[in-house]
């Protein structure tokens, strides 16, 4: 999947140079000139970052990202402000807002990848061009921790892939299992001893065989110094205890740039069917709209003229989950195909309490929804 990154500034100038900097990265350059502009972009591409100016007109960048913050399927994207010199101090009033970093212009492109890849991972283009490898790929994962409890969890979490979790409790196990057999990701605690964790992770950087491998830092929630210290030394993500298993889970396969489209979307029984999962956190709902329109034009493509869109996992409605619901519809529409919807009561009922949703129209079980397509369409309402 293609990093995102937005960035809001009204001159076109930066806009320029902000895209020739991220020339050499597998990344997907958004614009806006203005917060109004910025705001509506991020709500609809949802990216992985937003560079976002100060000062503009229409919308500046405080009241912008005091807007972003408020909303809540927005405010998990972090921001970097850019500034010019004179509203550096400025910024950082406003950084208890929801800053992860500023820069301030003019600025040389190297600081700006380097700062960005202290928040998000960037990927050079050779080495995402490759096909991306499957979700059900075999894949070893190295944890280097000295307790034994948290690497069970570890385990235990991920317990339902494809993938082999082993563990080592030093950096010296560590260097010699990576030097043998370099797994495709390391978890290394950064409370090891002595500091070797980041000591480890110099050395995997300094190795040919290692110097691409992914590696995560774990460390506690709470120990905000530690955390700073890992993002700076430039570990590909912090994983904060305690441990969420499914966030670890999307971290890693975004990290080995794994193809995770076959968790929303397949074919059955002629039909393209796009699911829901339990539960829609922004970083999923950003997930499923990446793949959203190549897999229905693959569909398409193909001669499929049917489309299900099953939402009888999902547990609850918000606006983010809405908006991609109703993007979904809208492709589908575009590209001729018929489509229904497959949803629980509870949804159902709280469909009534939204204006956008109201009109929708819902099968209780897919058997019924595949049965309808033989009848006159019935289709929700966009």
């Amino acid at each position: 999947m293609r990093t995102k990154i937005l960035t809001v500034d009204d001159s076109k100038t930066v806009r320029i140079i902000v895209r020739k900097s991220f020339k050499n990265y597998d990344c997907e350059i958004l614009e806006a000139a203005n917060g109004v502009e910025g705001l509506a972009l991020a709500a609809k591409a949802m990216p992985d970052l937003i560079l976002l100016d100060v000062t503009m007109p229409v919308m500046d960048g405080v009241e912008m990202l005091s807007k972003l913050k408020a909303d809540p399927q927005l405010k998990g994207i972090p921001v970097m402000m850019l500034t010019a010199e004179g509203g550096r101090d400025h910024v950082l009033k406003i950084a208890k807002i929801g800053v992860r970093d500023y820069i301030v212009k003019p600025f040389a492109e190297g600081v700006l990848i380097e700062k960005a890849g202290r928040i998000i991972q960037l990927a050079a283009h050779a080495e995402v061009s490759a096909k991306a490898r499957l979700l059900t790929d075999p894949a070893t994962i190295l944890v280097v921790d000295d307790k034994p409890a948290i690497i069970q969890q570890i385990q235990d979490g991920l317990l339902h892939t494809s993938w082999t979790v082993l563990s080592v409790a030093s950096q010296s196990e560590a260097l010699t299992f990576c030097d043998k057999t370099p797994p495709e990701l390391v978890i290394v605690s950064l409370s090891l001893p002595e500091e070797s964790a980041f000591e480890l992770f110099r050395h995997l950087r300094a190795n040919t065989k290692t110097k691409n491998i992914p590696v995560f830092g774990l460390v506690v929630k709470t120990d905000s110094s530690t955390l700073q210290q890992a993002q700076t030394a430039g570990f590909t993500a912090v994983i904060t205890k305690p441990i969420d298993a499914a966030e670890l889970e999307s971290r890693i396969t975004r990290a080995m740039n794994l193809d995770t489209s076959e968790r929303y979307y397949g074919i059955e029984e002629g039909c393209f069917i796009m699911k829901m999962p339990e539960n829609c956190s922004l970083a999923i709902l950003a997930e499923i709209a990446t793949y959203l329109r190549p897999k229905l034009t693959e569909a398409v493509d193909a001669g499929y003229t049917k489309a299900i869109i099953n939402v009888q996992s999902l547990k609850s409605l918000h606006m983010g989950v809405i908006k991609q619901l109703v993007q979904a519809m809208q492709l589908c529409k575009e590209s001729g195909l018929n489509f229904v919807l497959v949803g629980n009561k509870q949804l159902m009922a709280e469909c009534k309490g939204f204006e956008e949703t109201r009109s929708w129209i819902f099968h209780e079980t897919m058997d019924e929804a595949k049965a309808s397509f033989s009848k006159a369409p019935q289709l929700a309402s966009v």
